[in-house]
């Protein structure tokens, strides 16, 4: 039997082993008691579930459609219209402050699943301003804002099945701003834009008589995503939870610190950030993959994706012409229409490919901003 071991620090540490045939799956993971052994179990599961399915290939944003179940305590879960068929809870127990949990999995993924089918689309992120920053005066978390940003930037980076991300652009966009979308996309080489605001941090005291008091801290952030060419939104949500805060009151706390992203409070945003990259995937991941034609030599056309997007060499691609116009309304209209022209990727880069124009003598009709979608190899 071939076993694959597996280490991912920032989460968990687990170990992957392909049982009796392709669809099973062990896995172990744990996670930290902070708050209670109900929650420190659920979160393992959770944690355990993710792995096991990024490692089948399966589409990480079923898993939002199974969390709600872990809430109850069962040895096997059962699952339908998922990849996940059946969960097993082999063994489960506290050790060392930890709730680790060893599942055995039945997951069935799907061939034509949209990360599968279809190129990774660029995300370009903004910066989350504080809406209150005086509630940022418990630690001195002024900076809470650039921070969180960048963990959801990272967890992009690291995670995503459809998404490759544009890092972090310091301007303010909004949805009353679509040509600042569009300009921003453009020179970020982005499909979507993603935004957001923390708009709680306030603080309250938990005060049951006995000890000392415990202070909780909210975190409530809005994220919603543009479409780069309309400045249209098309994923909003809201997001709230809440931790112990266990620094003292008058404390400055670092947020870019181990100490602070491993307490309570740290470990509830991180996994704030994990299930808006998880609620984007089940939103997005099907929406149609644009890459474009940006040059054009002879018969070579260059496209804005590349090996980070999943480009191969060899790749058939088919060809979508665009034109635009004004309907009686005066809005105007984006219509596409696809060609009879295909184009083979010859060469590969980075983030960008060179394909080849068949038939030839057709290149004259292709303009610079037509599309190209990945077809059936």
């Amino acid at each position: 039997m071939k076993t694959l071991l597996a280490r991912l620090t920032l989460v968990v540490s687990f170990v992957v082993t392909p049982f009796t045939h392709a669809a099973w799956y062990e896995v172990s993971a744990s996670s930290p008691i902070l708050e209670s052994q109900q929650a420190a179990r659920v979160r393992a599961l959770e944690a355990a579930t993710f792995d096991a399915i990024r490692f089948a290939g399966a589409d990480v944003g079923s898993l939002q459609q199974l969390k709600r179940f872990y809430t109850q305590v069962k040895p096997d879960y059962l699952f339908s219209g998922n990849a996940v068929r059946e969960v097993q809870v082999l063994e489960e127990g506290t050790q060392g402050g930890n709730y680790v949990v060893n599942l055995r999995l039945d997951i069935y993924p799907s061939a034509n699943a949209c990360h599968k089918t279809q190129y990774k689309k660029g995300i370009v992120l903004t910066r989350f301003p504080i809406m209150s920053p005086q509630q940022a005066a418990l630690g001195g978390i002024y900076q809470f804002g650039d921070d969180f940003s960048v963990l959801l930037s990272r967890e992009v980076k690291q995670h995503a099945q459809s998404f490759v991300g544009r890092g972090i652009a310091n301007v303010d966009v909004s949805p009353n701003m679509p040509n600042a979308i569009t300009m921003l996309a453009e020179d970020k080489d982005a499909q979507f834009v993603v935004t957001g605001a923390i708009t709680d941090l306030s603080a309250t005291t938990d005060d049951s008589g006995f000890g000392k008091a415990k202070n909780n801290r909210q975190l409530a952030v809005n994220v919603q995503a543009m479409d780069s060419e309309s400045g249209e939104v098309i994923f909003q949500r809201r997001y709230r939870d809440i931790a112990q805060w266990p620094f003292e009151r008058h404390s400055q706390v670092d947020t870019q610190t181990a100490r602070f992203w491993q307490s309570p409070y740290g470990q509830m945003a991180r996994r704030m950030s994990r299930n808006i990259l998880l609620d984007l995937e089940s939103s997005l991941a099907c929406r149609a993959s644009k890459p474009k034609i940006v040059s054009l030599k002879d018969n070579i056309a260059q496209i804005n994706v590349g090996r980070v997007n999943g480009v191969q060499q060899g790749d058939q691609l088919n060809l979508w012409h665009v034109a635009s116009f004004t309907d009686d309304l005066g809005i105007v209209r984006t219509q596409r229409r696809k060609s009879g022209i295909t184009l083979t990727v010859a060469r590969v880069y980075e983030s960008s490919a060179e394909a080849v124009i068949q038939p030839q003598t057709l290149t004259g009709s292709i303009q610079i901003g037509d599309i190209v979608t990945k077809g059936l190899n």
